[in-house]
């Protein structure tokens, strides 16, 4: 375990230069990435344009709303609302929309379209998204499958990362004053964390239930190393989870649940404090670290921090300072000739002997990555509104 009391926080004038290098590479991908969207992860780390088809599209749009937000300018919310359309559009229409990924999706999209300009298409899809992914709440389990034909035997299963897309729920509720959104979103993550916890507060990345009894059966991985080691990113995704639920619902358990799964995450950080793919791996291994793992849990530290005692509240904020430190001073883009991303080395997922996956974006961008990395540096610079 590193001692935090060794590194230093990231300072004020740090952040604003680095927000100030993140805009400038959303100002220069517009001209590629308006009417289309950068694919899940980078090739030698340069993004391609891709159709509004993958479950990520929603991180880009996300990040020209944030550069909007920051400058005022209009160039980026015209682009914005040119990219809102086009999730209008895919749900409507059904595009690859048979998932839970209604809340990386329209959350970063359509939520934010209407928070900040009261975009009503904006608005309309995602509503449509939030009915969409309430449709794959199974009262038998009372949790929302994750993938697959809804009902299906060998994906009737919740996945950690659904813990991001509940925001949706929550905010469906407040707009349209119909609790049954906010109702599901509470059971599923109730559901979750009763199952995916381990005794040592580790976390499983995917959870199986029984068919038609709900009886929680057994926890596996997907893109971890194996069933019971930690996957890094899904460890993130506990963390800015738990704290996203806590800030819509309140409910205190929430919290003691922050506490383990943080304090989890940062003992096992490495020396730079930015963790491997994989929680197995640490100092001396020679597989490829998850940048955006460390993203996503400096903003869910950074959002709980709002809501706990004083001593609390300082000791994750500064550690979240420290890792931000890291990821600006090594991992962040800046200069574009190296990537039209924003933050480097990151991993979609690894293959291992023990998870089904292939390897897709390792050591790369991502976008989810990228994301999370600039709403940090927008927490830190004004009084942001978030988006989920």
């Amino acid at each position: 375990m590193v001692n935090m009391k060794d590194y230093e926080k990231v300072t004020d004038s740090e952040i604003s230069q680095a927000l100030d290098d993140a805009v400038t590479q959303v100002e220069t991908d517009l001209e590629d990435f308006t009417y289309k969207f950068k694919i899940n992860g980078t090739t030698d780390n340069f993004y391609a344009p891709s159709d509004n088809i993958s479950w990520t599209s929603g991180f880009w749009t996300g990040q020209i709303w944030m550069a909007y937000e920051v400058t005022g300018d209009e160039k980026y919310r015209k682009a914005a609302e040119i990219q809102v359309d086009s999730f209008l559009h895919r749900i409507e229409n059904k595009i690859e929309t048979n998932n839970h990924d209604m809340g990386f999706l329209y959350s970063l999209s359509c939520v934010a379209a209407y928070k900040l300009i009261g975009n009503e298409n904006a608005k309309k899809a995602a509503i449509l998204a939030a009915d969409n992914l309430i449709s794959r709440y199974r009262e038998d389990g009372k949790f929302i499958q994750a993938w697959g034909n809804i009902g299906a035997d060998d994906n009737y299963r919740l996945i950690i990362d659904c813990l991001l897309n509940l925001p949706l729920l929550y905010w469906t509720s407040d707009v349209t004053g119909d609790d049954k959104y906010a109702k599901i979103a509470k059971q599923h993550i109730d559901t979750s964390l009763k199952v995916i916890m381990r005794d040592d507060c580790s976390t499983y990345h995917t959870y199986y239930f029984e068919k038609d009894t709900g009886k929680p059966l057994y926890g596996e991985t997907r893109q971890g190393y194996s069933n019971d080691s930690a996957w890094s990113r899904g460890q993130a995704w506990g963390i800015y989870g738990t704290a996203l639920s806590y800030m819509y619902t309140k409910n205190p358990d929430y919290i003691e649940k922050f506490y383990k799964i943080t304090d989890f995450f940062i003992e096992h950080l490495p020396e730079d404090l930015v963790p491997y793919w994989d929680f197995k791996f640490t100092d001396g291994s020679e597989e490829p670290k998850d940048s955006s793992a460390a993203a996503i849990a400096v903003c869910g530290m950074l959002e709980m921090s709002k809501y706990l005692d004083e001593e609390k509240a300082s000791y994750y904020k500064d550690i979240a300072l420290k890792i931000l430190k890291s990821l600006i001073d090594n991992y962040a883009v800046n200069d574009n000739k190296l990537s039209n991303g924003q933050l480097l080395h990151g991993v979609y997922a690894r293959k291992s002997p023990y998870n089904p996956c292939r390897n897709r974006n390792v050591d790369e961008c991502n976008t989810w990555g990228d994301y999370y990395y600039m709403e940090a540096l927008i927490r830190l610079s004004k009084d942001w509104k978030l988006y989920w």
